[in-house]
């Protein structure tokens, strides 16, 4: 028996930090979350039966086809609680297969068979009766059109037909769908019993025991029937793997052939075969040295058809786009194996470390990182979190879920470490989920998810929905049809370098407010970071200052909407700081600190609260030989943020002013004398007239 390929070599990996084989959990979809288990439920029997009405067939219906008019019947007779078979068919020379005869599954009897020589021969009781139950098609040609109509017809049983409940588990409806014979196969080959396969796929659909479209008999025949088929896939899929790995090792020697930046490393074992392979490239290495200070390691992923671990590492740019900085292929999810992935990547990254690094729930994942990024802080994707939650505890709390989904948001965002203690008890103790094992557990990772622990360590807004959604439609790409590891490296190729590539594509933004701090704010920052800095310097207007006595301030809202804030002030060295720790935690100002400068008369921001990675002048870094804008209208867009800049801050006082035009003078004529490359020149001349 043969198997039909799969569309796309990726499936998201099922595996619970518990390592319990209960909590494994199949994602239906790539871009949402798992459904609840009455939703499950009404899309299985949605699915498994038909969604248009079936009427009672009568003498003279009309069926393009003889397969049409055995669905129908089929279909018709789900719902009447019985099920049919194909009895004779009748061919004739000229008109071939003219007749066909459908009949109920318990129509004739069975012939006695000749019993084999044994001792005591076992009776198999037949559900043939003998009902006449019968639908007979016969095929005509009019107009030149074939078509079939029923002949004869008969609804009349001798037997009780069957409920709802009881007509699923007749064979002829008792169907293991392509997806599930894959997870089968899967489970099986994982060295799971088929009692726990059936229990596992129950967990997985969120269906109660019993309820699956086929029963453990199939399940057991299916497995016994592909055991044979699979160990020759398993032989084939290992020559498969064995050989796309050294093919992508060629590809990976290609490239560095061809960008000299480019930079690969791979593992083999005791036989030679490749075992991890991991690689990045020369603009990926550039973007980590203006944007590594935030990575995140998506590994959700794993090859269907070589069970190789996915591990993708993104960054966030200036303008809260991900951008692709590396990739790594692993043999297992071993601890070892995921400490050789980090030791790659800080190799790539030649020696530097990133400050925070987000992952999913993984314990091995997690000492890992323990062990090969000892200074970088270790933060738990807060949509993991969500996943996990209503995978575990959707189905246990019922009812209640969407009250205890509720509690738990909130919960998430405290920004206090003692009310988040103290919050997290009573919820424990409302909804009974004291001696739950994966509230336990997530309480033990607290340290990482939980706001009010990681408030203070930057994240570069890389926790937002927007950058969750944008993670997403990278990960599609990546994850797009594939039939080998080449075609899939060719893809990662192609969208590390449509991600990396300069994305300032300069637009007017409009101000909100008259305040000239906004006014400077646009001329630095990006569309994107400038639009999130405008959010809280218009939302600092709604805010009052109370000086203390040591210079601070308390902030709080006119109608305080929110909780008040610490605002520290150091007038000697410019220096702020508020208790919500907004500026640590994305490297924008918040709302407080803002307040607290128009205070103090500032109609700039001071310089060492403009983060470098959020300015328009970053991207102008990875401007070089290999990644020049295309057309003239680019260079403007590129040069804009630079000279704006350069305006705003020349104009504070005339000796900057007469600086700024001496040098400018002397860089113009400099420009000028320079050579021009013809095919440069020949290039941008194009462009120009295909722009006009």
């Amino acid at each position: 028996m043969t198997m039909k390929p799969s569309s796309n070599i990726w499936i998201r990996r099922q595996e619970c930090p518990c390592e319990d084989w209960k909590c494994c959990i199949k994602f239906e979809g790539d871009d949402q979350a798992l459904l609840s288990s009455h939703h499950v439920k009404t899309e299985m029997i949605t699915s498994s039966s038909p969604v248009e009405a079936v009427f009672t067939p009568y003498v003279g219906q009309i069926f393009r086809s003889d397969d049409d008019a055995f669905e129908y019947y089929s279909n018709f007779a789900r719902k009447n609680g019985f099920s049919i078979r194909k009895a004779r068919s009748t061919e004739s020379q000229n008109l071939g297969i003219y007749r066909r005869d459908f009949v109920c599954y318990r129509s004739g009897f069975n012939q006695p068979r000749k019993k084999a020589n044994v001792e005591h021969p076992r009776e198999r009781k037949s559900v043939r009766c003998g009902c006449d139950a019968k639908l007979y098609l016969t095929k005509e040609i009019v107009d030149g059109v074939i078509q079939w109509y029923v002949s004869q017809f008969s609804n009349v049983h001798n037997h009780e037909l069957l409920e709802d409940d009881q007509v699923r588990l007749l064979p002829a409806y008792r169907k293991i769908h392509e997806a599930d014979q894959e997870r089968i196969l899967l489970l099986s080959k994982a060295g799971f019993p088929v009692n726990r396969i059936v229990k596992v796929l129950e967990l997985e659909k969120g269906v109660q025991p019993g309820q699956l479209p086929f029963i453990e008999k199939d399940v057991r025949n299916f497995v016994r029937t592909c055991k044979k088929a699979v160990q020759e896939s398993d032989a084939l899929l290992t020559e498969k793997r064995e050989n796309d790995m050294l093919e992508l090792v060629e590809a990976c020697k290609a490239m560095s052939v061809r960008d000299g930046d480019f930079i690969y490393e791979y593992t083999t074992d005791e036989h030679g075969r490749v075992e991890n392979i991991a690689w990045s490239c020369g603009k990926s290495v550039r973007s980590f040295t203006m944007f590594g200070d935030v990575i995140y390691l998506d590994t959700s992923y794993r090859s269907l058809t070589h069970g190789l671990l996915l591990g993708l590492w993104f960054g966030i740019d200036n303008h809260g786009k991900a951008i692709v900085l590396g990739c790594v292929l692993l043999q297992d999810e071993s601890s070892h194996s995921l400490s050789w992935a980090l030791q790659s990547f800080v190799q790539f990254m030649r020696g530097r470390h990133p400050q925070t690094i987000l992952t999913d729930i993984d314990s091995g994942l997690r000492d890992a990182v323990a062990r090969e990024l000892p200074n970088t802080k270790h933060v738990i994707c807060i949509w993991h979190v969500l996943s996990r939650i209503s995978s575990w505890l959707s189905l246990p709390l019922g009812s209640q879920y969407a009250e205890f989904k509720s509690d738990f948001d909130m919960l998430c965002h405290l920004e206090n470490i003692e009310e988040f203690e103290h919050q997290w008890n009573l919820l424990i103790a409302r909804y009974g989920l004291a001696l739950d094992k994966h509230i336990a557990l997530l309480y033990s990772y607290r340290a990482s998810w939980s706001f009010s622990y990681i408030r203070s360590y930057f994240l570069a807004c890389m926790m937002t929905t927007e950058f969750s959604q944008c993670l997403e439609s990278c990960m599609k790409r990546i994850l797009s049809v594939q039939t080998c590891l080449q075609v899939f490296f060719e893809q990662v190729s192609i969208v590390a370098e449509s991600a990396n590539q300069l994305r300032d594509r300069m637009q007017y933004v409009h101000t909100k407010t008259c305040m000239p701090i906004e006014e400077h704010a646009r001329s630095i920052l990006t569309p994107f970071a400038f639009h999130l800095l405008q959010h809280e310097i218009a939302s600092s207007m709604q805010y009052a200052t109370t000086e203390m006595t040591n210079g601070s301030y308390i902030v709080r809202h006119y109608k305080k909407m929110d909780g008040e804030c610490l605002v520290i002030w150091n007038p000697e060295n410019v220096q702020i700081h508020c208790s919500c720790k907004e500026f640590e935690h994305s490297g924008i100002l918040c709302r407080h600190s803002l307040r607290v400068l128009t205070v103090k008369n500032f109609f700039q921001l001071p310089d060492k609260y403009i983060m470098l990675r959020w300015r328009i002048e970053s991207s102008l870094n990875f401007m070089n030989d290999h990644n020049f804008p295309s057309t003239s209208d680019d260079c403007a867009q590129a040069f804009h943020s630079l000279t704006a800049t350069i305006l705003t801050e020349s104009l504070a006082a005339k000796e900057r002013f007469d600086y700024v035009h001496r040098e400018l003078r002397v860089l113009l004529e400099h420009v000028q004398n320079m050579p021009m490359a013809d095919e440069y020149s020949s290039h941008m001349t194009a462009n120009n007239v295909s722009e006009s």
